[in-house]
């Protein structure tokens, strides 16, 4: 059974978009997704070289952003327009707050021990000021490094959005956010969710906040309590018959290969790339994850290996490519 939204006439007229990814919101799924392994083509590059960033007392941070379940509250901020702002909040929260929020975050889960280290957090504020620096450098490490990409794609988003409900209203846009995953039944929004959760919400005149989301991929996530308004992630998307990214693109979405890079291998370097997280794939394999021909993959993977960037081998009639220590050289070193 999914998760039911009821709507209202008045909860369609005040069902909006928001302007772009919440920079705390995609923090908070992007730490869910560094704890767990799932979707490797989507992410699996990106959490590589995101773990190798982080500091060591990002765990505090995942222990209260668990990989599945609730976030506490006062690291919630979901709709704060930037990090510094969401930032501000987390610093100003009340010490009574603190432990409220906590003391309900413990009772969301009872199967998950609350760590030690937490029971000092609603009468220390020094604890509560490192917490938001972990906050400041785990968004520095885990989004920022993407974010003109992420930006890039938020705008192209933006004009699909667009263009959908001047084609066919709010009832094109809502069929259109995430097919798989949110299924538009008038007046009904059906979602299934990651956690499986189930049930009927009724939005009760307030409608509904869409937020698009780089690394909400795959399922939507929802706070149905959110003031002043509930929301909806929904995963960017760039053509009306393709609604979300594909697992390549979101990869090289989430990728720190440089400009200057592609300048100087062009279209070859998407190939280098592919070849480098994907070690091992066939020649059809590589033009598919790349999204070209397989006659154009070849041609690029003849240079790769001339230039001593990839080398192949053949597994029967099968050619497999993978990266010399050259080619991961330049993917890592070259800016």
């Amino acid at each position: 059974m999914p998760l039911r939204i009821h709507f209202t006439a008045e909860d369609l007229t005040r069902t909006r978009l928001a302007d772009g990814p919440g920079p705390m919101l995609e923090l908070d799924i992007a730490l869910r997704l560094l704890q767990e392994t799932s979707h490797p083509t989507r992410f699996g590059a990106w959490r590589r070289e995101s773990l190798r960033r982080l500091s060591p007392r990002v765990r505090r941070l995942c222990d209260l952003i668990p990989p599945t379940g609730w976030t506490v509250d006062f690291l919630g901020h979901a709709t704060a327009g930037t990090i510094e702002e969401a930032l501000d909040r987390v610093r100003a929260t009340p010490a009574a707050q603190v432990r409220k929020n906590m003391e309900t975050w413990a009772a969301l889960d009872q199967r998950r021990p609350v760590p030690s280290w937490t029971q000092s957090l609603g009468s220390d504020e020094r604890l509560l000021m490192e917490l938001a620096d972990t906050v400041a450098h785990a968004h520095q490490h885990v989004i920022a490094p993407y974010q003109q990409h992420i930006d890039a794609l938020n705008g192209a988003d933006q004009a699909l959005r667009a263009r959908q409900v001047a084609h066919g209203g709010l009832q094109a846009l809502l069929s259109g956010l995430n097919p798989r995953y949110i299924r538009w039944k008038p007046p009904v929004l059906e979602l299934t969710m990651a956690s499986g959760n189930t049930g009927d919400i009724h939005l009760a005149g307030r409608g509904l906040l869409l937020i698009p989301s780089v690394f909400g991929a795959v399922y939507p996530a929802l706070d149905d309590t959110a003031e002043p308004q509930p929301w909806l992630t929904y995963p960017v998307g760039l053509r009306d018959t393709d609604h979300f990214l594909s697992p390549i693109d979101t990869a090289r979405t989430l990728s720190t290969v440089s400009d200057s890079l592609a300048a100087l291998l062009g279209h070859t370097r998407a190939v280098l790339w592919t070849i480098a997280h994907r070690p091992g794939c066939t020649t059809t394999e590589l033009a598919r994850h790349a999204g070209i021909s397989p006659a154009s993959a070849s041609q690029h993977a003849t240079v790769l290996r001339t230039a001593g960037l990839t080398r192949t081998t053949r597994h029967h009639n099968t050619a497999l490519h993978t990266t010399t220590p050259a080619g991961h050289s330049l993917l890592n070193h070259v800016s």
